[in-house]
């Protein structure tokens, strides 16, 4: 399953032992060959999309791959001229009926392949059918913010989960990561700043507190 150097791979990227214990637990759990829904939680910017690509990366091709949860953000021309332009990334800007019908598919396995969406940061929009996920791959990491939070429908999303981690990652890292990350896709600084401090804080404070609903933290710098 995975390559000759893995584990110099892993420790390469993931340089605490915590970390590498959590690796190690879900290879044993992937033994059997079942199918693997692994959850990545987080707040914005904690570095869960950073995390997942490295984890995917570690099992190699065809072990895993990265379903994120971005990919069901509601499209502009539904939140343009609405109160939910202002907040972008909060719970109620997402399909969240489509990603909990994507999760059920996912789980099942009894397609071929499954076509999920992504987002696209370049141009602000989620793109459907972008990722092509086979029945034989084993491991789906999906990564999202709200996957530990309290509302129904969130909570039907958890229940397809296998495991979650929370990506747990200091404030003053995680805040300059977001305000460079806006910086890139068109804001100056003032606005990437207001961006950063106003709605994703707001965001980020809700997802905090579901930190201890996760299976494991993971300590990520």
């Amino acid at each position: 399953m995975t390559m000759p150097n893995a584990q110099s791979a892993v420790s390469r990227a993931f340089d605490s032992p915590d970390i590498q214990q959590a690796v190690a637990d879900l290879r044993l759990r992937m033994s059997d060959g079942s199918r693997i829904l692994l959850g990545v939680a987080g707040a914005p910017g904690a570095g869960k999309s950073t995390f997942s690509a490295s984890l995917a990366d570690f099992f190699g091709p065809g072990a895993a791959l990265v379903v994120p949860m971005d990919g069901f953000h509601l499209g502009n021309a539904i939140i343009d001229g609405t109160p939910l332009k202002q907040r972008k990334g909060a719970t109620d800007t997402f399909d969240v009926g489509g990603y909990f019908s994507l999760l059920q598919r996912l789980a099942r396995r009894d397609e071929d392949v499954v076509y999920a969406p992504d987002f696209r940061r370049s141009i602000d929009e989620p793109v459907a059918a972008s990722i092509a996920v086979p029945a034989s791959v084993p491991l789906i990491i999906t990564e999202g913010n709200y996957l530990l939070a309290e509302n129904p429908a969130w909570q039907r999303v958890r229940s397809q989960l296998d495991e979650v981690w929370f990506i747990d990652t200091p404030p003053a890292l995680r805040l300059s990561r977001l305000v460079e990350r806006h910086m890139v896709f068109g804001m100056d600084r003032p606005a990437a700043e207001a961006w950063a401090n106003g709605s994703d804080e707001a965001n980020a404070r809700l997802i905090e507190a579901t930190r201890d609903r996760a299976d494991r933290v993971i300590l990520w710098r």
